[in-house]
């Protein structure tokens, strides 16, 4: 930028006037912003694929387990189940109580791993080989939407 002196000679400006600063300032404080808008959604995001993760581990184990209860049945779609000390205690349980028994960690793990955590299993017992369902909710703070993981289990 060049001044005019009164004597009508020029001088070449040195340095930054305040208003170009003043745009600098401003143009980085919105790249700031964007930057801090992009680490609130993939904290978000993160936050999500934790959630998926243990929903996917859960509905997995709840499939292994009826796999290795095939017998069962609809003692399954039982909800809440009982802690009948099948596993630790060396007590010989029923195919049904073992199912009550899984039923009763599962919705224990659902709670503990996911908000507001719910795992419901149907079954259908009129096709051959049977099948059954297995559907893991939760619903993420902030969100309008729940999310569902289905899987389905041929038993034998």
């Amino acid at each position: 930028m060049l001044m005019i002196h009164e004597n009508g000679a020029h001088r070449q400006q040195r340095g930054f006037s305040l208003v170009e600063v003043l745009i600098a300032l401003v143009i980085m404080s919105v790249g700031m912003l964007g930057i801090a808008g992009l680490y609130v959604q993939s904290m978000q995001a993160g936050r999500t694929a934790t959630f998926r993760h243990h929903a996917v581990t859960l509905a997995g184990d709840v499939a292994d387990r009826i796999r290795a209860n095939p017998t069962a049945g609809a003692a399954y779609t039982a909800v809440g189940g009982a802690d009948n000390s099948c596993v630790d205690m060396g007590v010989n349980c029923s195919a049904p109580q073992m199912a009550a028994h899984d039923i009763f960690l599962w919705t224990d793990q659902a709670q503990d791993t996911l908000p507001a955590g719910t795992v419901t299993i149907t079954y259908d017992g009129a096709v051959t080989p049977p099948t059954f369902l297995i559907e893991v909710k939760w619903v993420e703070a902030g969100e309008d939407l729940d999310y569902t993981i289905q899987i389905p289990v041929i038993g034998s």
